[in-house]
């Protein structure tokens, strides 16, 4: 199939299922019917809870939940082939992932803006909130740690080994990245600024803020002083987000995921005229694959298509990180109901059209010998479109643009994630019901003021990306996608005892949970392998006595889950 044509259908089957099964949801669970105002009003409090216009949210919520993933996914279960790849991009986008993110963000706007756990306290056990706070908080930490030593490691400088001194030459790009990034953020801050506290207006402030984009990458490209190693830009990065957590959004988090995004607008742009220009088959001549089997040998054992698929294409189909974006920071910026819908739902959607991409740039990559690297296979796939018609100096350019955007959402994803485990944090300590305000002294007070759990969440996390991270995130995919499935059993036993539709929740919710499980026994079966092999590090020992952890807990919550689901249906 000519990947064009292959564009054209995918893009059309998500357009429909934006209209119709969206349309037919928001009707099922009454969205836009209550009168009520939403959190960002009800509950305002110019740092968390701030109403922020459709467009800008939309920028917050969808660089927020994209970053990489919907890039890193599809590269990595390529090894099947395209079609199982697509198909379940389109299947888990529209009736996964789509129906995930909408029903996390619903249900939050209708619990006071707080996240999933709170939800499950309410509508299941206390018992059960603790357990997925405890369990959301520290996926959140590996999040942080992970997205940390990425983006120091992008901005670190070069070392030489024998002298110890910083190679400037070898380490132009990273410095080039690090600049872009630092401009980025000062312009996010004049921008909100400017919109929030001198009422300028959105659309000439948006057209400014494009073109200080632009101009900040080429600043940033041919000037860029900064050599830090990668150790140094970790405390750095540190610093940051430990700022970030805590700064009002109307600052930073609104106006600089608002800006981001039109990086991410331009990226997909691009690819989207990339593969117009080249519209090259798919597979053939050292392509992608159309199907490769259920059970693929990557050169590191045999991986089978279920459920590694499932686990490895989370962002760009269905993602637990979305609920805690959706629940977390989302939900308190919500203008008005009715915009819950494109936000979320569509974001997803929109999230699934660059997985799609993705598979055709994967596909031109590999034509063109880049087999190597998510960064590399992406930027050197999309690139190369143009190659044909523009020549190698266009190629280069765009290959650069690429890396510089794909790279600043690493940062977008960090900091949203450390704000999100800051919330985590703060409401493990709460009754049900109850809001950091309410809570007025004792040792709680300490617990839940917002400065003390940012410090201690960034020390959790830089401490782990600084000390090897890397042995346990091998965890993370079941572990995300364990988030999912019990943000669908959340939302659904919410819709129960509310009285409204939660049948689209039942089935994507026990197919993630017996994914989830399915993954974690595999895990657990291979690093007690290792293990037993002798000469293993302490990485399989954590691997497995955390998936044997997971493993307990998907269960308790399902029982729970579906003993709330019986005794409604019962009464």
């Amino acid at each position: 199939m000519n990947s064009l044509l292959l564009l054209i259908i995918c893009v059309a089957i998500l357009v429909v299922g934006y209209i119709f099964y969206g349309g037919w949801l928001c009707k099922q669970w009454g969205v836009g019917e209550s009168n009520k105002p939403t959190p960002a009003h009800e509950m305002e409090d110019g740092v968390d809870y701030v109403p922020a216009k459709a467009p800008v949210l939309m920028g917050h919520h969808f660089s927020s939940i994209a970053g990489a993933g919907p890039i890193t996914g599809p590269i990595g279960a390529a090894m099947f082939g395209w079609v199982p790849v697509v198909l379940w991009i389109l299947v888990g986008g529209i009736f996964f992932g789509g129906v995930h993110d909408f029903g996390a963000l619903f249900a939050s706007i209708r619990h006071k803006g707080q996240s999933i756990g709170e939800i499950i306290s309410t509508n299941m056990s206390k018992r059960a909130k603790l357990l997925f706070t405890i369990f959301a908080y520290l996926t959140l930490i590996l999040v942080v740690a992970a997205f940390a030593s990425i983006v120091a490691t992008t901005f670190g400088a070069t070392v030489d080994e024998a002298s110890g001194a910083i190679d400037v030459a070898a380490s132009a790009t990273n410095a080039s990245v690090a600049m872009v990034s630092l401009l980025f953020i000062l312009i996010a801050i004049v921008f909100g600024f400017m919109v929030y506290r001198r009422n300028a207006s959105m659309a000439v402030s948006t057209i400014l803020g494009v073109v200080a984009i632009a101009a900040c990458m080429a600043i940033g490209m041919n000037f860029h002083p900064i050599y830090l190693t990668t150790n140094t830009w970790m405390i750095v990065v540190g610093i940051y987000i430990a700022i970030a957590s805590v700064t009002p959004v109307w600052i930073l988090l609104q106006p600089r995921d608002y800006l981001s995004s039109f990086l991410l607008y331009a990226m997909l742009a691009v690819a989207l005229v990339g593969v117009i220009i080249s519209h090259a088959g798919m597979g053939g001549a050292d392509g992608l694959a159309a199907f490769n089997g259920f059970a693929v040998d990557n050169g590191n054992g045999t991986q089978y298509l279920f459920p590694v698929l499932f686990t490895t294409v989370a962002c760009g189909a269905i993602s637990g990180f979305h609920s805690l974006v959706s629940s977390g920071t989302t939900s308190k910026q919500l203008d008005k109901e009715t915009d819950a819908k494109p936000i979320a739902y569509g974001g997803m959607l929109l999230e699934c059209v660059l997985a799609v991409i993705t598979v055709c740039a994967i596909n031109f990559a590999y034509k063109n010998g880049i087999t190597a690297g998510a960064t590399a296979i992406f930027a050197g796939g999309i690139s190369q479109m143009y190659g044909g018609v523009f020549g190698e100096g266009v190629v280069t350019v765009l290959n650069t643009l690429l890396v510089l955007t794909y790279s600043a959402f690493c940062l977008t994803s960090l900091d949203t994630a450390t704000r999100l485990a800051r919330f985590m944090f703060q409401e493990f300590f709460l009754e049900p019901g109850q809001t950091v305000d309410d809570v007025k002294e004792g040792w709680k007070k300490i617990a839940v003021n917002p400065y003390f759990a940012t410090i201690i969440t960034v020390i959790l996390g830089i401490a782990l990306g600084m000390t090897g991270y890397g042995k346990i995130w091998g965890l993370f995919g079941a572990a995300n996608q364990l988030l999912a499935g019990i943000g669908l059993l959340a939302v659904a036993t919410w819709l129960s005892n509310v009285g409204k539709n939660n049948k689209m929740f039942l089935f994507p919710m026990g197919f993630m949970i017996i994914v989830t499980i399915c993954s974690l026994c595999v895990t657990v079966k291979n690093q007690v392998g290792m293990i037993a092999a002798g000469g293993a590090d302490w990485g399989p020992y954590a691997q497995a006595i955390l998936a044997v952890l997971l493993i307990v807990l998907a269960v308790i919550l399902v029982i729970e889950g579906i003993q709330t689901l019986t005794k409604k249906k019962s009464a």
